[in-house]
């Protein structure tokens, strides 16, 4: 591997795990407090339709899965590997890839964490959309996960355009 390309993957790697550690140190800060300061479904509102609510969500996105703590955590850590394999790829043509993925894998680790840890994961902002429907309650971790997935999504469709219609690097 030339130097220079050896000097960029090491810079990339950096900010993916700056990214993937501030992810998770804001996520469990930000439980521990709610954790603390609220009562288990104990609301505070903030503006408008935002509130913090107190949730313990068993399950995965929106409450599915419900109560299955081991397939949960196996398909994290799974998620995690899978995510370490794609930056191994994709984080040689783009820091928009190398941000996304660090946002999905410490979304993720975060989460695992709270699995873990207690058996469930501490949901707290909660969006009323209107009248009395509300957004499931979700966290800093379900945020960066959503974000970085959506980031990726774009960086793949932007990098397979450019590519056209070929993986980045194939030969033709």
């Amino acid at each position: 591997m030339p130097e220079a390309e050896r000097q960029g993957s090491g810079w990339r790697g950096g900010l993916f795990l700056i990214i993937a550690a501030f992810v998770v140190a804001l996520d469990q800060i930000s439980k521990l407090w709610v954790s603390s300061h609220l009562g288990l479904y104990e609301t505070i509102p903030l503006v408008g339709c935002l509130s913090l609510t107190h949730v313990r969500n068993t399950g995965s996105a929106f409450g599915l899965f419900a109560n299955q703590a081991f397939l949960l955590t196996l398909v994290a850590i799974v998620g995690l590997v899978v995510i370490l394999l794609l930056y191994r790829y994709l984080s040689k043509f783009s820091i928009l890839g190398v941000l996304a993925l660090g946002l999905v894998f410490g979304g993720a680790l975060g989460n695992l964490i709270d699995r873990l840890r207690f058996g469930y994961v501490t949901d707290f902002i909660d969006v009323r959309l209107w009248g009395d429907f509300h957004w499931p309650t979700f966290n800093i971790a379900d945020s960066a996960i959503t974000v970085g997935s959506i980031v990726l999504a774009v960086f793949i469709f932007l990098t397979f355009r450019k590519e056209g219609g070929r993986a980045p690097g194939a030969g033709s």
